[in-house]
């Protein structure tokens, strides 16, 4: 017997939720690091302009993605207008804590640059997970 079938129907549907929003981030990073390479390294943007295009960029693909894929089926609370506002609310707090986890380690801290890493790959998706899920998807 697989360890997912000893779960409650909550807790499996709890999981595969988890694991479509682990597969859903991936493909929407990568979509924002290839607006961002593209236009800073290729068409020779400042690379925070390109960074901030690939943000938006990143916010429109999650909002259609986690809205179909990863939380389809989790509520339906609202319009998609005011689920739209809620999202964006909730990736500026995505934006916010990465920042943060930056200024914290590198400026503050005096740390290496590679430094905020763990913190933006642990951190902010669980804190970004439970904002989505009990927030913005309800």
């Amino acid at each position: 017997m697989k360890i997912i079938d000893r779960l409650s129907p909550q807790h499996q549907a709890l999981f595969w939720q988890v694991f479509r929003y682990g597969v859903t981030g991936l493909f929407i990073t990568a979509c924002q690091a290839a607006v961002y390479w593209t236009l800073a390294a290729l068409a020779g943007w400042h690379p925070q302009l390109a960074n901030g295009i690939g943000y938006v960029t990143a916010v429109v693909i999650g909002y259609v993605l986690h809205n179909a894929f990863t939380f389809r089926g989790h509520g339906a609370e609202g319009s998609h207008a005011a689920r739209s506002v809620r999202f964006v609310a909730v990736s500026l707090v995505s934006y916010a804590l990465n920042a943060f986890w930056v200024w914290i380690g590198v400026t503050l801290m005096r740390w290496p640059e590679w430094s905020p890493i763990p913190a933006m790959i642990f951190v902010t998706p669980a804190v970004v997970f439970g904002l989505n899920r009990q927030w913005v998807f309800k």
